[in-house]
């Protein structure tokens, strides 16, 4: 008996056979893109596949015809803000923390 899971679409990044898929069907392929923008190689762009690259990411979904969010939801917040990664993000979550230890409320710069 086959089950039928189905998939939660809404908050999952696309596979990156979908986004190569979706660039085909607007009629281009990495390699025309990169060209367009003036990249050397199309590895340019296909490492946004991987990691975030926000100037990619843009590039690859106007050529889509979506937004970025859209495309990678795990890098955006739910207001459409880019989440911040890295050093930046664990120091941000480090404030918040000593903050809410201390019964202070976290201050917008």
């Amino acid at each position: 008996m086959a089950s039928n899971i189905t998939k939660k679409t809404s908050r999952e990044d696309w596979h990156p056979a979908d986004i190569k898929a979706a660039l085909d069907k607007a009629g281009w392929t990495l390699r025309s893109l990169a060209k367009h923008h003036g990249l050397a190689a199309a590895t340019t762009l296909s490492h946004t596949f991987l990691r975030s690259y926000p100037l990619n990411e843009r590039r690859i979904a106007d050529a889509i015809g979506v937004a970025p969010q859209e495309i990678w939801p795990s890098r955006y917040n739910e207001d459409g803000t880019k989440k911040l990664r890295g050093l930046r993000a664990l120091r941000l979550k480090s404030t918040q923390y000593r903050c809410q230890r201390n019964g202070n409320e976290l201050m917008a710069a």
